[in-house]
């Protein structure tokens, strides 16, 4: 704290922008345009050689920049979710594009694909029980994205479009979720806080500590 007549210089970390939108945005957009192969409203085989490079630019390295400073906010639920998912879009990336220059039978791994796809899955449900504790937009996001992850490992696993499919339409949506998320945290930050709903957290009771 400043003393009388003194001017209080700024910590560090309220000098830093909120970067969760950043992260938000590239997730959303990312995931829209994977989503739309995955759903079949795109033709898989022209869609993907786009996403590939999206992958690694955006849903990547914005990712991991994200991650980075909410690091240096100390936020660590933030840190790990989004570095994550960053990485993720990496391992994506990397996998098609092993795929793509014969490194890799894409066909030969589908197992392995559609487990690791369950395994991030488990990921983004235990990260889904503290996100609703932030608002129920983040809930959303982390809901809808875990069970995207299991339908589209179950349709990789079994070899079932319609789960595939179905996986992808919720994909859409969960990505409709968090771009709304980084809308809100973006327009509440130049207009004023509250200005567009991000909905209400789900609050944990803490216990009481007895005397």
């Amino acid at each position: 704290m400043a003393a009388p007549g003194e001017t209080a210089i700024p910590s560090e970390k309220a000098l830093l922008a909120d970067p969760a939108p950043l992260g938000l945005a590239a997730f959303a957009f990312t995931t829209f345009l994977l989503s739309f192969a995955n759903a079949g409203l795109l033709d898989p085989a022209t869609t993907v050689p786009v996403v590939l490079p999206l992958a690694f630019a955006y849903g990547g390295l914005a990712q991991l920049m994200t991650g980075v400073f909410e690091m240096k906010k100390g936020n660590t639920f933030g840190f790990t979710a989004f570095t994550s998912y960053g990485s993720f879009w990496l391992f994506y990336a990397l996998l098609v594009l092993f795929g793509f220059t014969g490194i890799v039978s894409l066909a030969a791994v589908k197992t392995a694909i559609g487990t690791s796809l369950i395994l991030w899955g488990l990921l983004t449900l235990y990260l889904w029980i503290p996100a609703m504790t932030v608002s129920m937009s983040h809930n959303l996001v982390f809901l809808g994205l875990w069970i995207t992850f299991f339908l589209l490992g179950a349709g990789d696993l079994t070899g079932n479009l319609t789960i595939t499919h179905a996986g992808g339409y919720l994909g859409i949506l969960t990505a409709i979720f968090a771009a709304w998320t980084s809308f809100a945290i973006v327009t509440n930050s130049v207009v004023g806080k509250g200005t567009i709903p991000l909905g209400p957290p789900i609050k944990w009771h803490k216990p009481k500590l007895t005397p």
